[in-house]
């Protein structure tokens, strides 16, 4: 199966402290999203960067199933949101949406604008905080995570702001996440709510700051991803659960046109999803169906 680069770069920027991009900077993910690359069976993300070699990245992701020339203009889903007090301080467990742009499996070629909700002990908790990141260059000298560098630029009486955190009552919350090239401005909007008809703006990614993505996308993906050290079991992704009725979930997935409108639901086939999963021993996919699916698993990978 043939999956674009993107997903292993963004993964190894968004961890080791809160003001990188750590788990998204991993080469071997970007390599998933935006250059097509598919991971062998029980393989995981081992860190090639020396400041962070001792780390391992997982993810189950689905990922459009589009091509370099292809042009998209956003996407969106509602997000399950899952609150873990047993992190140590190297696990991180997320999940998240990416739209993203490369050409000519370049990776420094890779532009993207990501948004999703994260349990990173960085913080100084273990609670579930809203995150966000941009590169234009895979992360190799742009971009950064939340509002750590100048880039995403937030707007007044927004409903939440990156880095916040996200109040899981009981455990668990839903929350939507839109990202679109606006008709108006060309620049890339981000919306959310805790209600997926009732979305509010929190801010833009200025097409300025971006080279590929510009003008458009040419993929996007959504799904969950863990980060721990080599040799330490791998901390749960989504809920915990093994895709299933009782599993995490993300849903209403769609692509979004310029007017802001969810357009159309992938469906199999070009322009529909592909999946990706690191260790199937440790973490999983449900099937797509109906704008849906389900992913997670206990973890315990230590490789």
């Amino acid at each position: 199966m043939h999956l674009p680069v993107f997903v292993l770069v963004l993964f190894m920027v968004f961890s080791y402290h809160v003001s990188a991009v750590s788990w998204l900077q991993n080469p071997y993910l970007l390599n998933i999203i935006a250059f097509g690359k598919q991971p062998s069976s029980n393989s995981s993300l081992l860190l090639a960067n020396t400041s962070i070699e001792s780390m391992v990245d997982h993810f189950a992701l689905y990922n459009s199933n589009t091509f370099p020339e292809s042009v998209l203009t956003g996407g969106m889903g509602t997000f399950d949101v899952y609150s873990f007090t047993t992190l140590s301080n190297n696990q991180i467990s997320a999940s998240a949406i990416w739209v993203t742009n490369e050409r000519g499996h370049d990776e420094r070629s890779i532009n993207a604008a990501v948004a999703g909700w994260e349990v990173n002990p960085k913080y100084g908790d273990n609670k579930t905080h809203f995150v966000t990141a941009w590169t234009n260059d895979a992360f190799k000298s742009t971009g950064c995570k939340n509002l750590d560098c100048n880039g995403f630029v937030p707007v007044n009486y927004a409903p939440i702001t990156p880095g916040d955190t996200i109040e899981a009552i009981g455990g668990q919350k839903r929350v939507t996440i839109k990202i679109f090239k606006s008709k108006d401005d060309g620049d890339w909007w981000l919306h959310f709510g805790y209600d997926n008809q009732n979305l509010s703006r929190v801010g833009y990614w200025p097409k300025n700051i971006f080279t590929n993505l510009a003008d458009h996308a040419n993929y996007i993906t959504w799904g969950g991803f863990t980060r721990s050290s080599v040799g330490d079991g791998s901390p749960a992704m989504g809920n915990g659960q093994w895709p299933g009725e009782t599993s995490a979930f993300i849903r209403d997935i769609k692509y979004v046109n310029t007017d802001g409108q969810g357009d159309y639901e992938p469906a199999p086939g070009h322009m529909g999803l592909r999946a990706a999963v690191t260790h199937p021993k440790c973490y999983g996919l449900g099937p797509f169906i109906n704008d849906t699916f389900s992913y997670g698993g206990p973890g315990g990978c230590t490789e």
